[in-house]
């Protein structure tokens, strides 16, 4: 069955779901296609071909690809050009479908030269090595769970220990109970006047007649009607004053625990090893110190008080219903199997979705925290919509939650308040009865009638009390998952360290990260530096190089081996103090808000002006006499007001004023230009002046010379070798010879090894054809395509295509 191409594309557009203006795209871009397509050929869009015979995209939404083949391999540079692939740039801003956001990219296939099936189109570009396939093996022992403790785990131990947070408070909340009796009693107090008072309107307490009657009729508890009412004026100010008194308390008291909680986790956490914040997003820590501490914070207080205030005044309430009548509160007590048992599911279910709600607004705070604070990257590459999309779908999957919980709510309250009503219709009915045969007055079926109300809120009092609490218990799980978990290496234990000075040596160290513990970095790793020497350690990208650095500041444990410095088993150390006496220039340095004196004083605090002045001089950071604040200059969010040889400097200063006696220099030029570099080097000159032991972690060449000895380590996580430049240099087939060689070539990988890659690697097809973009088509009536259509051709339909869209 053939089609013409005219009725081609809009019945079957991909985007025909997604408005007119999504649907205009999709013809232009794939009519470009078509119309510069060879015969027998078909174009498969995500997954879905579209043939003429079928036009089948309902699936096209749910199908993910990710790679472009072309007769099975790799894809012509004239494929993967930008002009081509400005198709799936477009397809993203335009579309509102999430799937899309995922893998956007067409797959090309030339049925006229091979026929691939469909599982071919799941090759992928890389074949995954070795290493790959045992990084797959993933430990995440270290993760938070999500959701905090299971529901089977959070009973009424999990309650007990939330309420006990509030322990320290129990003082303060007696005087908050007490106020919170008085209160509930006055209000209790108001339905029996109000009764008494309808009873003297209505003559129902008169007993007798005549004058002595009608006096009597006008007394109400043995005053006048007039000094009565003025004392409930007083007893009624006096509840109010109780519940302002009440509140007050409690409302400081909440805040007094929701402080300490954030201090007591931020503290917890921040002792934490890096395996841990290797293992948890950033996103979901803060999600727990601020939004989760606040949830607690408000179940155990205000919650609890509401909660308290609605099952005293439900247990009065009842106790003064028994009283004016036994047979209308049997009536009522028929409500309260049902409310218990829907108050019980309903309580549950808001528990799990609550902690559900958390666990995603900890992935939303993890969005808006990294992309916001790498703004200028996204605006780069003008990922704005991509980010916002990103951001969005998860407040999306939020709102779905909480729109779920709404309707949850919405069930169970108008469920019970229908129920409530029913009830109330019926003690109308069965009560009006009673009046009328004068059993009881109509004062008391309406003092009745007013507890009915303040029972049947205190029972909504006492559901809402319960599902605020499982929304706290929920919150609370994720505390003490944190506040539970132990450092598995104790920041305070071990030997307090008076000298690093001495030889730094690593014994058969074996070590894999604790997330890929089936990936070795280091197997069997042995070498030694010595005191007051200067060591540069190369080797290929991955090698281990930034590792050691961390090894030695004791951020993980080898899993076989030891670190020995002075002899010393840095296992038995405290490492506090270890990493008091290390100095550490990173790549890319870390510049908290605050002033330039603050920041160089880091790892220092009561390093005095001169010994900052002193350090920043050493530093080479005379650009701080050009700024009007000098020291007191604020550099920023991430040192974001200075430039990046600046914060270097500033960051060599930070070392400098600690005087260490292991500096480690990880690669501190690598990211700098040329002059910023000249002036970083000449701070780092006086650094190795100095008498402590250097570790420079460095692939530049001047780097590498200045060092006494350089080890290269090997891709099998061993030494490869190890001496001086001039030794190692004069091994024409030595790896430290191969890899200057490999850098000074301009980091080109051996042609063999670029044949290789899958990406951007030019397709050779066979003898005497040309690389030519093909699209699948099958012929349609009456209509021929050109038999063949050059790469260059088909970037011109296409960007002529994305050139007209629509607009947004």
């Amino acid at each position: 069955m053939h089609l013409m191409r005219s009725s081609l594309l809009p019945p079957f557009s991909p985007f025909q779901h997604h408005g007119p203006k999504l649907r205009q795209l999709d013809q232009k871009i794939l009519f470009s296609l078509y119309n510069s397509a060879p015969r027998h050929s078909r174009i498969t869009w995500r997954g879905s071909h579209i043939s003429a015979k079928t036009r089948r995209l309902e699936n096209a939404h749910y199908v993910q690809r990710t790679s472009i083949l072309f007769n099975g391999a790799p894809a012509p540079k004239s494929v993967t050009s930008p002009a081509f692939l400005g198709i799936a740039t477009q397809v993203r801003y335009f579309s509102r479908s999430p799937a899309f956001w995922e893998s956007p990219t067409p797959v090309i296939r030339d049925q006229s030269r091979s026929k691939v099936n469909d599982d071919a189109d799941e090759e992928e570009a890389f074949e995954k090595s070795e290493k790959a396939a045992q990084a797959s093996h993933v430990n995440l022992s270290a993760r938070l769970s999500k959701e905090g403790s299971t529901v089977k785990n959070a009973g009424f131990g999990e309650v007990w220990r939330l309420i006990k947070i509030a322990r320290p408070e129990a003082k303060v909340l007696v005087w908050a109970f007490v106020l919170l009796l008085i209160s509930s009693g006055i209000t209790m107090s108001i339905p029996f006047s109000i009764g008494k008072i309808m009873d003297i309107a209505t003559k129902g307490g008169a007993k007798t007649e005549g004058p002595e009657a009608e006096e009597k009729s006008d007394m109400l508890f043995g005053l006048s009607l007039t000094t009565f009412y003025t004392g409930l004026v007083a007893v009624l100010a006096t509840g109010a004053a109780a519940n302002y008194g009440r509140i007050i308390i409690l409302r400081i008291v909440g805040e007094r625990i929701v402080a300490r909680l954030r201090s007591k986790l931020f503290r917890q956490t921040y002792v934490q090893n890096a395996e841990f914040f290797d293992a948890n997003r950033v996103g979901d820590l803060i999600s727990r110190l601020s939004s989760d501490t606040i949830i607690v914070g408000k179940s155990i207080t205000q919650n609890l008080s509401d909660g308290l205030r609605a099952f005293v005044s439900g247990a009065a309430g009842f106790g003064l219903m028994a009283w004016v009548s036994l047979k209308l509160t049997g009536i009522l007590a028929l409500l309260f199997p049902p409310v218990a048992m829907a108050a019980f599911f309903y309580g549950r279910a808001i528990r799990n979705l609550s902690r559900k709600i958390q666990k995603n607004l900890g992935t939303l705070t993890k969005i808006a925290e990294e992309r916001l604070g790498n703004v200028r990257t996204s605006q780069a590459f003008a990922g704005e919509i991509l980010e916002v999309h990103r951001y969005n779908t998860q407040v999306r999957k939020i709102f779905e939650l909480g729109k779920k919980e709404s309707l949850i709510s919405a069930t169970f309250f108008s469920t019970t308040g229908f129920m409530g009503n029913m009830t109330i219709l019926s003690l109308l009915y069965v009560g009006g009865g009673m009046v009328s045969n004068g059993t009881i007055s109509i004062g008391e079926l309406t003092s009745f009638l007013m507890y009915t109300a303040y029972a049947g809120s205190s029972m909504f009092g006492l559901s809402s009390f319960y599902s605020e609490l499982m929304k706290g218990v929920g919150a609370a799980s994720r505390l003490f998952e944190l506040q539970d978990r132990e450092p598995t290496i104790s920041p305070t234990k071990g030997t307090k360290v008076v000298s690093a000075r001495g030889p730094i040596r690593f014994e058969n160290l074996t070590f894999s990260y604790p997330t890929r513990p089936a990936v070795k970095i280091f197997q069997n790793l042995d070498f030694e530096i010595p005191q007051g020497s200067n060591v540069a350690i190369v080797g290929p990208s991955g090698g281990g190089k930034s590792t050691i650095a961390s090894l030695i500041l004791r951020f993980y444990t080898p899993s076989e081996g030891r670190i020995l410095i002075d002899g010393k088993d840095i296992s038995t150390l405290n490492v506090k103090s270890l990493r008091r006496k290390i100095g550490i220039v990173s790549q890319e340095p870390v510049l908290f808000s605050g002033t330039i004196a603050e920041n160089i004083a880091y790892g220092r605090p009561h390093a005095t002006r001169a010994e900052i002045m002193r350090a920043a001089r050493r530093a080479n950071c005379q650009f701080i006499s050009d700024f009007p604040d000098g020291l007191d200059t604020f550099v920023g969010a991430r040192g974001t007001q200075l430039s990046g040889g600046q914060k270097q400097r500033i960051a060599i200063a930070r070392a400098l004023v600690k005087q260490p006696d292991i500096l480690i220099l990880d690669e501190a030029t690598s990211a700098l230009d040329a002059e910023s570099e000249t002036l970083v080097n000449e701070a780092l000159a006086s650094l190795l002046k100095g008498s402590n032991t250097t570790i420079s972690i460095a692939h530049r060449l001047s780097t590498i010379k200045r060092s006494d000895t350089i080890i290269c380590l090997g891709s099998d996580g061993r030494v490869a070798e190890m001496g001086s430049y001039k030794d190692l240099s004069s091994r024409p087939d030595g790896a430290f010879t191969k890899l200057m060689e490999w850098q000074m070539s301009g980091g080109e990988a051996p042609r063999s090894d670029i044949d290789n890659l899958a990406i951007g690697a030019e397709h050779k097809g066979p003898p005497n054809e040309r690389d030519e973009i093909e699209v699948e088509l099958e012929e349609a009536d009456g209509v021929e395509a050109d038999d063949e259509i050059q790469g260059s051709k088909a970037q011109e339909t296409v960007k002529k295509a994305i050139e007209e869209k629509p607009e947004q």
